[in-house]
């Protein structure tokens, strides 16, 4: 005698050894043996054969058509799976019919539910049509999928993909048939996505991936202002006092945003006068508007090499920029000082003054550098006022207590990009175009922190303790700068919170109400977000720049090259800002100079591959 049972949601056969009520002993098709409770057997039978019963029962699943089947069964009631066996073949059913039926109920579960054992009922005829249309849109899908993998595997990008490339890039809905496709080929094919998308020619610049990504991340509705870039810019600039100062700027080449200038006045006794001049927005910048609000989200200008995201439209920075040959609206500290350099008076004021040049350091550097300081003789047209305010400079680093800061020793580097080829240049920090303008700037910041902390007006203050930058709205010392209070407000077209503290010293100097109080939430939002945006500008900018270098490398076919140890395997290459671990580095002491065999590429991970050659001589 055989048994067909269910065990597990699975139906089984098997022939019985032994029948203890309760239990049975069965042994199945293969011969393994195995107990069973007596409840789960569906029926008995003697014939066809054990070996031969299922290919029956297969053989009439086959032919029995479940949408019929839901049709001829009871609805809304219960039903035994014989009922329904007998209905459909017109007579008791023999015991593959039974299977049969059985098993068709069991592999239909959108058109029956399983009440018991042996027991189903109809669905409901609009849970039927719902689970047959969301079945056949999971077959239109896996036949898409399959599509999209077929074009995949031969580096073709389905048309399908394109208007979702950002999404598929650069925040992929895992879930979708597209993802999934993209995911199967890559686990055949060893790709990345991004490598495989590459290959399909959906990443035809590998700048712009990684550019495109930073603004799909935090420019959701896009870089451009729209009608902000369009709109007047309030002339307000009539009513300030004008004062006759000959004012240049110090900036470099590519800088647009030009927020500081200065000026050098002879007074009597050999005593002078120098002008500290920002450029002032937020006279023409109203709290509130719109222009301030997306100031406000922004945050701050964004750099990268050869691009930026300006903070501001470019109307409002050019209404604003100190540009050469033009009278311009500016926030001013006048510094009277005495021959032996020794600050005798400061003064603020609003006004509008004429800026005379705009000095750009590779024209300058040439001319005022160490070599022609030390000499004392250096041709240019404002040698004067730059060996004063070189001078001066050397001064205040010296009260501050950094003249000897190793900060100064530090190389900077600039990227210049041309025709989608990059230059890299060093510049030694602490230079006299750098210690003149980072010197008045810390001054600046300094003096105007002090006038507000003194009036009792709300700022954004930077301090540092104990090697921990922090800002907040009270005063307190800066202990790398070794200043008593810093108050960031000499970048006010590109820098939000420079902006806030500008509004604020403009109230002081005309004796109005200040637009932050202590506990504004305008003031503590920005100031909040302004630490994390910054943070990830930052890490953008370094980010590119370690593009750029790896663009270096490739552009100049640099196969072997010379790099400093840093600690461990952490090594710096010679004349790029690019830092890197390399793996098979033997110990090495720090500063050590070796040189390393390059490869492996990457642009779109940004990584490279770099081998241990030998160590340098020092």
């Amino acid at each position: 005698m055989n048994v067909f049972y269910e065990e597990a949601g699975t139906f089984k056969i098997g022939t019985i050894l032994a029948d203890n009520n309760t239990s049975l002993q069965i042994e199945a098709i293969h011969g393994k043996r195995s107990k069973i409770k007596a409840t789960s057997v569906l029926f008995k039978f003697d014939t066809p054969p054990l070996s031969e019963f299922m290919s029956h029962v297969h053989k009439i699943v086959e032919e029995l058509d479940p949408d019929f089947l839901w049709e001829c069964c009871a609805q809304e009631v219960e039903f035994a799976s014989n009922t329904l066996a007998a209905d459909y073949f017109g007579h008791s059913p023999n015991p593959v019919e039974s299977a049969a039926t059985l098993m068709l109920l069991q592999n239909a579960p959108m058109h029956f539910y399983k009440k018991g054992q042996g027991r189903y009922k109809a669905a409901p005829p609009d849970a039927l049509r719902a689970a047959l249309v969301s079945l056949e849109k999971k077959r239109l899908q896996a036949e898409q999928q399959a599509r999209y993998m077929e074009q995949l595997n031969q580096f073709i990008l389905p048309e399908e993909f394109k208007p979702r490339l950002p999404q598929l890039l650069y925040k992929p809905e895992k879930n979708s048939i597209e993802w999934k496709a993209l995911e199967a080929v890559c686990a055949e094919t060893k790709h990345t996505p991004v490598k495989l998308m590459e290959k399909c020619g959906a990443i035809p610049c590998s700048h712009d991936y990684h550019f495109n990504q930073f603004v799909w991340q935090h420019f959701p509705s896009g870089i451009d202002f729209n009608e902000l870039d369009s709109q007047p810019v309030a002339n307000n600039i009539n009513d300030l006092p004008y004062t006759d100062v000959a004012a240049f700027s110090i900036d470099d080449a590519s800088t647009t945003e030009i927020d500081d200038a200065f000026s050098v006045t002879s007074l009597s006794l050999g005593s002078f006068r120098i002008g500290i001049h920002i450029a002032a927005p937020a006279l023409g910048i109203d709290p509130d508007s719109p222009l301030d609000k997306t100031a406000a989200t922004r945050l701050s200008t964004v750099y990268l090499p050869g691009n930026k995201i300006t903070m501001l439209p470019e109307a409002i920075i050019n209404h604003f920029t100190l540009a050469e040959n033009t009278v311009c609206p500016a926030l001013s500290l006048y510094l009277d000082v005495s021959d032996d350099f020794t600050v005798i008076k400061t003064e603020s004021r609003i006004e509008k003054i004429k800026i005379v040049a705009n000095l750009r350091h590779n024209e300058l550097e040439q001319h005022f550098n160490e070599i022609a300081l030390n000499k004392g003789d250096f041709q240019h047209t404002f040698s004067q006022e730059l060996s004063l305010l070189w001078k001066f400079a050397c001064k205040m680093e010296n009260q501050r207590g950094k003249a000897n800061d190793i900060n100064s020793d530090k190389i900077d580097y600039s990227f210049e990009i041309k025709n989608n080829r990059v230059t890299i240049s060093e510049r030694r920090r602490g230079s006299p175009i750098d210690k003149v303008v980072s010197e008045l700037m810390i001054y600046v910041n300094m003096e105007w922190g002090k006038q507000l902390a003194d009036a009792g007006i709300t700022g954004i203050f930077r301090s540092q303790a104990n090697g921990k930058v922090r800002m907040s709205t009270s005063p307190a010392p800066h202990q790398g700068l070794g200043v008593s209070q810093y108050a960031w407000s000499s970048s006010p077209m590109r820098r939000y919170v420079d902006l806030i503290n500008q509004r604020q010293i403009i109230a002081l100097l005309r004796n109005q109400p200040p637009f932050y109080t202590k506990n504004s939430d305008k003031l503590l939002i920005a100031m909040r977000d302004f630490e994390m945006i910054y943070s990830i500008y930052g890490e953008f900018q370094r980010a590119m720049e370690r593009y750029w270098c790896l663009r270096w490398l490739v552009q100049e076919r640099i196969q072997t090259i010379n790099a400093q140890v840093i600690k461990e395997n952490l090594v710096k290459f010679d004349h790029i800002p690019f830092i890197t671990r390399i793996p098979s580095l033997p110990e090495m002491a720090p500063s050590t100079y070796v040189k390393l065999q390059l490869s492996e590429i990457d642009l779109l991970e940004r990584t490279l591959h770099a081998e241990f050659l030998h160590k340098q001589d020092a």
